[in-house]
């Protein structure tokens, strides 16, 4: 109906979420189970909503956003069956305001009449980010009268700017502050400090299988003085935190 004029449309997947609703026609297509199933029949969905968009002539001039809103969800199991996801080698997941796991996702965008193929940002963005790079898109001004933490992301799409807006990213789980990461631009390192981390149960396991899910606050986590600090270029799977005596400085 609006492929004459702006629209924007926000489409939001139940899938690769428990419970995994995977219709029929996809069940067993997978070689990685329900939760692959899940991961086929969302890539179909998507692939017949860009049909549309190609078929109706707007390939070129439709900006396109594919993310999650958080990492896999490591407690969610059926059996020995993984039913959330997988995140690599970044430790925790999601419900986990502080460790990669649960924050960093992908981002994939495409628009084909202004943005080159094949193109890697490995800068740090924020979901925040959606809503100012739709407002310049739309030729408006984000409200003067608060502020606006995102950052639109069109300089850093379209090479104007080599580095992302962000130089501090604070990251919540719930209202609770865990953590904070700071992009150091004069030296391209990544640093990020934990003031509190989930207690993993068991211990070691990377998640909280005993209360399926971690607490942000309370007995269920661990509050860190000084902070855990980390060197996420160098260790982004954050496995050695640093102290005075490793890096000085």
């Amino acid at each position: 109906r609006n492929k004459h004029r702006p629209f924007l449309l926000l489409f939001s997947l139940l899938h690769v979420h428990t419970p995994l609703i995977t219709t029929e026609e996809f069940l067993g297509r997978s070689r990685h189970g329900l939760y692959g199933d899940n991961v086929e029949e969302m890539d179909w969905m998507v692939g017949r909503l860009l049909g549309v968009i190609d078929k109706e002539g707007l390939k070129n001039t439709t900006f396109i956003y594919f993310a999650s809103d958080h990492g896999g969800s490591v407690e969610a199991h059926r059996g020995n069956a993984q039913l959330g996801g997988w995140n690599g080698i970044y430790k925790g997941g999601k419900g986990m305001g502080g460790w990669e796991g649960g924050i960093r996702v992908p981002g994939i965008i495409r628009w084909p009449g202004v943005l080159p193929a094949d193109m890697v940002i490995s800068e740090p963005t924020s979901l925040m980010d959606i809503f100012p790079t739709v407002v310049q898109l739309a030729g408006g001004l984000v409200p003067q009268d608060r502020v606006i933490d995102g950052r639109t992301l069109l300089p850093l799409l379209q090479g104007t700017a080599q580095h992302s807006e962000h130089e501090f990213l604070f990251h919540y789980c719930g209202v609770f502050l865990h953590a904070v990461r700071w992009h150091q631009k004069d030296s391209g390192a990544i640093w990020k400090a934990h003031f509190a981390t989930p207690i993993f149960q068991p211990e070691g396991s990377g998640a909280c299988f005993g209360r399926r899910i971690c607490p942000c606050f309370g007995d269920g986590v661990t509050h860190h003085d000084p902070p855990l600090l980390f060197d996420l270029s160098q260790d982004p799977s954050e496995a050695n935190p640093l102290s005075a005596d490793t890096k000085p400085l």
